[in-house]
């Protein structure tokens, strides 16, 4: 009789599951390597430690999944709070006050900076209406989601003042105002992982929208 190979070993108990009734007392006679090292253990015990490992892998997912989910209920009371806020301003130096103290204490963003191409009558002359190139302008039409990721070639390390040199990595975010582009956000970090190319931007498109909704309403009213 021609030995059987292990794969065909493993379909005829497979497809034979009263083999072990037939001969159960084998079952007690076989031994196998314990799983992590050591000894050999029974065929029952060695079950029992692979329940038993399977059990820790689904428990250990299960509390990432939880801690994750408490992560995401945090960050979405943070937003909630900074939405209410922004509601609330009545002037474009009270948007500006407003959005930097929630990301920079709430967020923990240590640098939080923004442009807008045109400045509105009545409003004052700010480092948020510097000049703009147009080659960032039309990088920030083009952005269909945030970048984030490295500050080379963009130009926007000027925007941090005197962080510029030790910022690593940044968040840019268009603000939009009618289907049209008319500014962009910069968070800055002296974190190199802070902002990197493959993170979720979720939150980042929904301050880019509250933030535009809300200079829409305050430069609005000034006009």
């Amino acid at each position: 009789m021609s030995a059987m190979f292990p794969d065909e070993i493993a379909d005829y108990l497979k497809n034979n599951p009263g083999f072990f009734e037939q001969y159960a007392d084998l079952m007690a006679q076989i031994f196998v390597p314990h799983p992590h090292g050591g000894h050999t253990v029974s065929l029952a015990e060695r079950q029992m430690l692979t329940l038993r490992d399977k059990n820790r892998a689904t428990e250990s997912k299960l509390a990432e999944l939880i801690a994750f989910g408490e992560e995401n209920d945090q960050i979405s009371e943070k937003v909630h709070r900074l939405s209410v806020a922004l509601i609330a301003a009545e002037t474009f130096q009270a948007v500006i006050h407003l959005l930097n103290f929630h990301l920079r204490d709430d967020f923990s963003v240590p640098h939080v900076t923004f442009r807008l191409w045109d400045k509105p009558e009545g409003v004052e002359d700010l480092p948020e209406f510097a000049a703009v190139s147009e080659e960032l302008q039309v990088f920030a039409e083009t952005l269909a989601r945030p970048y984030c990721g490295s500050t080379a070639g963009f130009g926007t390390n000027s925007w941090f003042g005197e962080a510029a040199s030790h910022i690593r990595s940044q968040a840019l975010i268009a603000l939009r105002n009618g289907g049209g582009t008319v500014g962009m956000i910069a968070l800055g970090s002296e974190d190199a992982q802070r902002f990197y190319a493959d993170m979720g931007t979720l939150y980042l498109e929904r301050l880019g929208e509250m933030v535009s909704a809300a200079l829409a309403r305050v430069t609005k009213s000034v006009l």
